[in-house]
């Protein structure tokens, strides 16, 4: 009964201080920018600037094929903006790129060179014969190059032939892709959850700290431990809150929100629980905050690897922010991987338990220095 009342008497205090408001104010901000500002499908489609090179019949014979791959089958004349002048193109938009056909090869030079734009030159000499050109940024991956390199020294025809037969088996059929706009709320809730919290627990004690709370328990019959768990109470439901207010209007009825209530309570448990051990040493947030902005900092690599899969080393997954996206967005899927979350949520526990038990005797020291 008495951790309750700590509870209920922290939950009374929090609702009246400036943090608390800043939680829900961020979880307005993230469900704004998922309802009205992220897009549910970004458009992917990368832009190419290529110049035909070769006589009208040959321009002719190409324009005829980018017609038949283009989305809508018309042509669209455009003006581009270069160098503070217009250049007039030919747009073919197919599924994923947008396609300017330039009118000389100056302008497409220039753009790859001054624009940073992927370029290509087309040429046909006088008996016919075909050569590409293509000016690279230095980024492209080695894949790229040699798929160049294999598509232009091997005839299309046998390139086809093998594409159309292979053997290509899905594993999953059932299996339902998050849309871009729903890919991103892991990381919100990563960061609501996790960032926000250690941030938040911090500037609880820290106030407290000042205000002489914490040394006061050394006079009363309370215990520290049930102060500190009252405050990572007061964090974990407000984390629960706020992430619930940023999926519920995007995603619906859709996720496996009994999970998701388990996983948002074990990573918050786990996230307070580190915030006490760092607020145990140090007397103020001035003290604290070169360690508390490196932490967080490092907390947030994951996010990286997270949008950008390519980039994937494998000493970022023992960030522990990094299960924290994986298990958010397994529990958004239709068809949750449900052993992993569970057993996601048994190691923040188990690492939150123990940082919790080292934070109490870093605060029981502090009541007699």
């Amino acid at each position: 009964m008495k951790l309750w009342h700590s509870f209920v008497k922290e939950l009374v205090l929090a609702s009246r201080s400036f943090y608390f408001y800043i939680e829900l104010f961020m979880a307005f901000i993230f469900l704004f920018l998922l309802l009205f500002v992220i897009p549910e499908q970004f458009n992917s489609k990368s832009d190419e600037y290529v110049y035909w090179d070769m006589p009208e019949a040959g321009r002719d014979l190409l324009a005829e094929q980018a017609l038949d791959a283009d989305e809508n089958g018309v042509a669209e004349t455009v003006a581009l903006e270069y160098n503070g002048e217009s250049v007039s193109a030919t747009l073919y938009s197919t599924e994923t790129q947008n396609i300017y056909v330039l009118g000389d090869r100056e302008t497409a030079v220039n753009l790859a060179d001054e624009e940073r734009a992927f370029a290509a030159i087309v040429h046909m000499d006088d008996v016919g014969e075909v050569t590409y050109t293509y000016y690279l940024q230095g980024y492209e991956t080695e894949r790229l190059r040699n798929t160049y390199r294999v598509f232009h020294n091997e005839d299309t025809d046998i390139l086809a032939d093998a594409f159309d037969n292979q053997d290509v088996r899905s594993l999953e059929t059932e299996h339902v892709l998050l849309t871009d706009r729903e890919n991103v709320i892991p990381s919100f809730l990563t960061f609501n959850g996790s960032l926000m919290g250690l941030f938040i627990i911090a500037s609880y004690i820290f106030l407290d700290k000042k205000e002489g709370v914490i040394k006061a328990y050394a006079v009363t019959a309370s215990s520290v431990w049930q102060y500190l768990m009252s405050k990572m109470g007061i964090i974990m439901l407000t984390s629960t809150v706020t992430s619930l207010l940023i999926v519920i209007p995007v995603m619906g009825l859709q996720p496996n929100y009994l999970l998701m209530l388990v996983f948002l309570l074990a990573t918050g448990f786990a996230a307070s629980a580190l915030g006490l051990v760092l607020t145990s040493y140090y007397d103020n947030i001035q003290q604290a905050f070169g360690m508390l902005y490196v932490l967080i900092i490092a907390l947030m690599l994951p996010n990286v690897a997270y949008f950008i899969p390519s980039w994937n080393p494998t000493w970022i997954t023992f960030i522990p922010t990094y299960p924290m996206l994986e298990g958010f967005k397994e529990i958004l899927l239709t068809n949750s991987n449900v052993s992993y979350v569970l057993l996601a949520s048994s190691g923040f526990l188990v690492a939150g338990i123990a940082l919790f038990l080292f934070a109490n005797v870093r605060f029981k020291k502090t009541l007699t220095i």
